[in-house]
């Protein structure tokens, strides 16, 4: 092969332009535009600009592998999750990035279809070789692993109190609950309904069976519980039934609902407004997660608030203290949980 041939196949390898290219274009030394990609504060601002400019400008991305063998980390977190449509996970996944980002550190998001074994052992697998400092994993469903097989060291912080062997965080789903219900049979109701989640759902399998306990221990009757899917639509649905069904019985229907989440809440409400079924008055709900829109709903929803931008500090928090060559073992922190009571509760009307 002749000496041309091998520069011209040097040439093919080469990708993209240069720490060199970016200091020729920019006007200054290798090492300012070095200090420039690392972050470094001792870079005169207008400098800062030009250079960023320059990279800008020719395509240049700094090889984070060689700034980590420079400063020892890549500055990137990996954070496995599923379902993002769902409230809780968006909002966990929202809050974890935010607080990546007060760490100074990026988030390398894979969102998985199932929680499965085989999908959860892929998304480590394919995040493990994109250069991450720490993970972070959301699981919220009974179908996922137990454990989680990871390479020897590196630092873990799962959103999921079943998940064994690991450090996690999570709400006090059962603590919540029992807020909920207290708080309707301190206002005299004589029993209450339950809006639950979807059962492979986690948190409401918890939420579900604390409603269930507090009656139970208290001798009162439970009664049939209400399934949905975490949807405004599906609590909307059941409100429908659960008035249809109460009219052809003469029953009255239910006094007062626990939902699973706000948003079922929000559409049983509407359900309710639809067939001239008054709240408080006839009905009063308690919905579950603290959204913002609840406090806007007419009226304003009682609901159980998660501490979401707490959580997504502890789980960070795990991750550094990881990092930072402290060993969490499997500590499992619950974050507790705060009762916003709002006019869509009240005694029960005689």
């Amino acid at each position: 092969m002749g000496a041309e041939q091998v520069g011209t196949n040097r040439a093919h390898r080469r990708r993209g332009p240069s720490i060199g290219d970016v200091a020729r274009h920019a006007g200054v030394s290798a090492q300012t535009v070095s200090r420039v990609s690392t972050g470094a504060q001792n870079v005169r601002p207008e400098t800062r600009e030009r250079v960023l400019a320059s990279m800008q400008a020719l395509g240049y991305s700094p090889n984070i592998a060689a700034r980590a063998l420079r400063n020892g980390s890549y500055g990137a977190l990996g954070l496995i999750a599923h379902q993002l449509s769902r409230t809780g996970e968006a909002k966990t996944v929202e809050a974890v990035v935010e607080a990546s980002r007060e760490n100074g550190y990026n988030v390398v998001l894979v969102d998985v279809e199932t929680p499965s074994s085989t999908q959860m052992s892929a998304a480590v697998h394919r995040l493990t070789h994109q250069s991450i400092d720490g993970l972070i994993v959301i699981r919220a469903e009974s179908s996922g692993p137990s454990t989680l097989s990871l390479p020897q060291g590196l630092p873990l912080a799962v959103a999921d109190s079943r998940v064994q062997g690991s450090p996690g965080v999570d709400t006090d789903q059962a603590g919540g609950a029992l807020s909920a219900v207290e708080h309707l049979l301190a206002l005299g109701h004589p029993t209450i309904h339950h809006l639950a989640g979807p059962k492979d759902s986690g948190p409401a399998r918890q939420r579900e069976a604390a409603w269930r306990q507090a009656l139970e221990t208290r001798g009162i009757r439970v009664p049939p519980v209400l399934r949905g899917d975490w949807t405004a639509a599906s609590g909307y649905q059941l409100g429908c039934t659960a008035i249809d069904a109460a009219r052809r019985s003469r029953s009255g229907g239910p006094h007062a609902v626990f939902a699973a989440n706000d948003e079922m809440a929000a559409g049983f409400m509407h359900a309710l407004a639809e067939h001239g079924v008054r709240v408080p008055h006839d009905v009063s709900v308690v919905g579950f997660d603290g959204l913002p829109l609840a406090e806007y709903l007419w009226p304003g929803l009682t609901t159980v608030k998660q501490d979401f931008p707490r959580i997504g500090r502890e789980l960070v928090g795990l991750v550094m203290d990881q990092m930072d060559g402290r060993s969490p073992g499997e500590e499992r922190l619950l974050v507790p949980t705060e009762l916003v009571v709002r006019g869509s509760t009240a005694p029960p009307h005689s």
